[in-house]
């Protein structure tokens, strides 16, 4: 049984994430190996240790969600909300503040952002709900009401913590799904008025209520002229350019790097790309690139080929929750938006990212076996099988 159900896996999907993942590991000890023993005071493996063990156990739970047949989850909706918003809740009571927002629980040495988890709940909540309701799919106020107001209700949770920028990739994501599950252009123009009114209404009191502070207001100027703040909110990005413009395009090579002794903050999560485009040069940046644009369009490609609504909007908000958090992650390091701590895709540390990836192309390549054994059994029926399942009699 094990044997035909691994048969019609994609294993092009998953030949990239083990390259991705095998790339990250290798540049998290590029990246932290100086700042572990400077500033840390611990092995120079640190946290290339921690994070090779959060791929283990990542790569466990990616074999379940793998072998978990992805047309259950629609049944347990409810119970995956239920649990998410809870612990999303408990955040505020037992969370551990890092990186100043409160979005931790910690057990022990060990902690998870449950943040990270919210955008794949999000997906299968919004796949589940639109893909059963099809027939009204036109239908703003029948359709759309209770997946908007869930999905804002989660984005409060996670924005306040604050974390702003996971709250607005799960806005993102959202959208995306919404805008792909078959609406007609008179409904986009709807979502999207409702979306402009909804960002007219909140700005007022983001402002008012503090949440807009200084420090926050400040990554906006940082990114709009860095070497005018070159000493405090530029800081970050200056050296990020440094560590770009000095790779060229073979890199210093690998372990060669400068800015990670100290200069570049983060270089082993938010900035691990300045580390790999200063040591692997131009070309390491490009084979990264690739294999994310890859392994995002060969999840679209899935998604078109899947005949099964939910599966086919599953894909796509996995595919777009990868792309989306690879652009914040790379404008931010590039100074084309405001930094927001939001770790690339499989290549920077942290576990609970890591986790929520691997879960999430657990249930792709679940979709892929589903989409594969379809076409292979179409394929094999004679002409009048497929006749009578195509032509009706009525």
């Amino acid at each position: 049984m094990l044997k035909k159900i691994f048969r019609f896996y994609d294993y092009s999907i998953i030949l990239a994430v083990a390259a991705l993942c095998a790339v990250g590991l290798l540049m998290i000890y590029s990246a932290s190996m100086i700042t572990t023993v400077v500033q840390f005071g611990v092995e120079s493996d640190y946290f290339f240790d921690k994070q090779k063990k959060s791929l283990l156990f990542s790569a466990i739970i990616c074999l379940v969600a793998m072998l978990f047949p992805y047309k259950l989850y629609p049944k347990l909706i409810k119970f995956i909300v239920i649990i998410n918003v809870i612990v999303l809740g408990l955040v505020f009571i037992v969370g551990h503040t890092a990186g100043n927002a409160q979005s931790w629980l910690k057990f022990g040495s060990t902690g998870f952002q449950p943040a990270e988890f919210a955008k794949l709940t999000v997906i299968i909540y919004l796949a589940s709900v639109l893909s059963k309701r099809q027939k009204n799919i036109n239908d703003l106020k029948q359709t759309f009401i209770g997946p908007i107001g869930l999905t804002f209700f989660i984005f409060l949770i996670v924005a306040v913590q604050p974390d702003f920028g996971t709250a607005a990739i799960i806005a993102m994501i959202a959208a995306v799904v919404m805008l792909c599950s078959g609406i007609n252009f008179k409904t986009i123009g709807r979502l999207v008025l409702l979306a402009i009114a909804c960002v007219a209404i909140m700005l007022p009191i983001a402002y008012w209520t503090g949440y807009m502070s200084e420090e926050r207001l400040s990554r906006f100027t940082g990114a709009s002229n860095p070497f005018k703040y070159a000493e405090d909110e530029g800081y970050q990005l200056v050296n990020s350019y440094i560590a770009i413009g000095a790779g060229g395009l073979k890199g210093l090579g690998l372990g060669e790097g400068i800015q990670k002794y100290g200069y570049l903050p983060e270089s082993h999560t938010d900035f691990i790309m300045a580390v790999i485009a200063e040591e692997l040069g131009f070309l390491g940046v490009i084979i990264v690139l690739s294999l994310l644009i890859f392994l995002i369009l060969r999840i679209l490609l899935l998604s078109k080929r899947c005949q099964d609504p939910f599966g086919s909007l599953i894909c796509i908000g996995i595919a777009s929750m990868i792309g989306i958090q690879s652009l914040i992650n790379l404008g931010g390091l590039t100074g084309m938006i405001p930094i927001t701590g939001v770790p690339l895709p499989f290549i920077s540390y942290g576990g609970s990212s890591l986790l929520l990836l691997m879960s999430s192309i657990g249930i792709v390549i679940n979709i892929s076996f589903f989409v594969n054994y379809q076409e292979v059994r179409q394929s094999k029926k004679s002409p009048i099988q497929k006749s009578n399942e195509t032509i009706s009699f009525d």
